[in-house]
């Protein structure tokens, strides 16, 4: 039989997946490291388990023992696998701005979760990570892993996930590109990939509100930097000490709003269902697309999973309260959204006249196709109604005797602006296929709701 003895032994071996369509326009080949497939569904497994071993083997960390740490969630998660395998307690300390998805999940794993308040200084008391200094001080037989500033951090991801990407990409690797926050990942990657070849380039993605970017370019740390910011997981208000700056090449900074466009983008148009920092990366990337050849191979790794985000980055309402909602593109198809379900009402050429009014009366509709077998060959629209003041008898007059010319057929990518043209007193609507091959009308009716601000 073959099986693994415990949860922790399936951490690793996580597999690069290529994009291919938000990548479309970057000559490079690029590939996603979907850190996802970890069993604690993030990178900060590989560190966890890292950390509590190197831990135990120091005498650090003793059976029975308490492990208490500050996370965004992630690392919290790795500890709470290893937690309930070695049998130890966990304590965990999130800012309040982490997802409730994070806070549920580690109550679900058995953590005791403590939330701190963001807006305050990392020296503040009340802050994540003073409060999980103060437990560690106070509780006997604890442990405080210190994912900033604790190397184990660094090695795991020299030990483990720079070995993989490169033999995953045959040492063809060319640029890594992942987002920074305790500094781990990007750090122990970039040392194993530049012993193997330092022309290597090392990209870190970082948050507009941290350091990072201005230290690394200035050697500055300048508090005017810091402010609060809504992206999760990459950024900081400290300089941890896995995070070596002089392995990184460049640091590219990404606005909240274009990491959470980016990464409901990549759950729609790749499949990648992803947290808040794979968005962030991504958009990063495409930034700096510009310096990438045809011959480059680029690894973008995506730190966790998007179900930690489901209230948050995936929900339409919290995207829309922050001025985040994508510009959605308008064109036929969408035009003819809340068509669906409704019948296309048409006219046959010896219907009356008085016959099709009627229909307009009873579906609120001012156009209709006339419509001869299976070819549309000509219209009626609410115009009529001017000449039947002066034209009474019009109202038994066949269809087909009165009739304008048929509506024109657009393509369903067409564009607002396209269709918006050919709408006008003389061609007052014009016709479309759905994806089914269903036919619909749009009318400047739908080119006005379109234009109007949903309450």
């Amino acid at each position: 039989m073959k099986y693994y003895n415990n949860i922790l032994e399936t951490i690793g071996n996580t597999p690069l997946v290529k994009f291919n369509k938000l990548t479309k326009d970057i000559p490079a080949t690029v590939l996603a490291k979907v850190e996802t497939f970890n069993p604690g569904h993030s990178t900060k497994d590989r560190m966890a388990l890292k950390m509590v071993e190197d831990a135990e083997k120091a005498g650090l960390l003793k059976p029975g023992g308490t492990i208490i740490e500050g996370t965004s969630g992630n690392t919290g998660m790795g500890l709470a696998l290893a937690a309930i395998v070695k049998g130890y307690k966990l304590i965990c300390t999130l800012a309040d701005k982490q997802s409730k998805e994070k806070m549920d999940i580690l109550r679900a794993m058995g953590a005791e979760v403590i939330v701190c308040p963001t807006n305050v200084a990392s020296d503040d008391p009340r802050s994540y990570y003073s409060v999980a200094r103060k437990l560690n001080e106070e509780i006997p037989n604890s442990f405080y892993p210190n994912q900033y500033d604790n190397l184990s951090n660094r090695t795991a991801h020299y030990e483990q996930t720079g070995p993989e990407i490169w033999e995953q990409t045959e040492g063809k690797i060319t640029h890594f590109v992942v987002g920074v926050g305790t500094g781990g990942t990007i750090s122990g990657v970039a040392k194993y990939l530049k012993e193997k070849n330092p022309d290597i380039k090392i990209w870190g993605i970082d948050t507009y509100g941290s350091v990072f970017k201005k230290y690394h370019e200035t050697g500055e740390f300048d508090e005017n930097e810091i402010y609060s910011y809504i992206t999760e997981g990459i950024g900081e208000d400290i300089l941890p000490k896995n995070v070596d700056f002089d392995l990184i090449d460049h640091f590219e900074k990404v606005t909240d709003k274009d990491g959470v466009i980016m990464t409901r983008r990549l759950a729609r148009e790749e499949g990648f269902f992803m947290g808040n920092s794979a968005g962030s990366a991504v958009a990063g990337l495409l930034q700096l697309k510009d310096q990438l050849k045809e011959d480059d191979v680029v690894v973008v790794l995506f730190h966790d999973h998007g179900s930690r985000y489901v209230g948050k980055m995936f929900n339409d309402d919290w995207v829309r309260d922050r001025g985040f909602m994508e510009t959605e593109k308008v064109n036929a198809m969408s035009l003819i959204s809340s068509h669906k379900g409704k019948r296309l009402i048409t006219a046959a050429p010896d219907e009356t006249l008085c016959e099709v009014l009627n229909k307009m009366t009873k579906y609120d509709i001012s156009q209709v196709p006339v419509k001869d077998g299976d070819e549309f060959v000509g219209s009626i629209n609410d115009s009529i109604y001017t000449r039947m003041i002066n034209e009474p008898e019009l109202k038994d007059t066949a269809v087909k005797e009165i009739m304008e010319a048929p509506y024109e057929f657009v393509d369903g990518n067409s564009s607002l602006d396209e269709i918006a043209k050919k709408i006008d007193k003389k061609h007052r609507a014009v016709m479309v296929k759905d994806r089914s091959g269903e036919v619909n009308i749009i009318t400047i009716q739908d080119i006005i709701a379109s234009l109007t601000p949903k309450t």
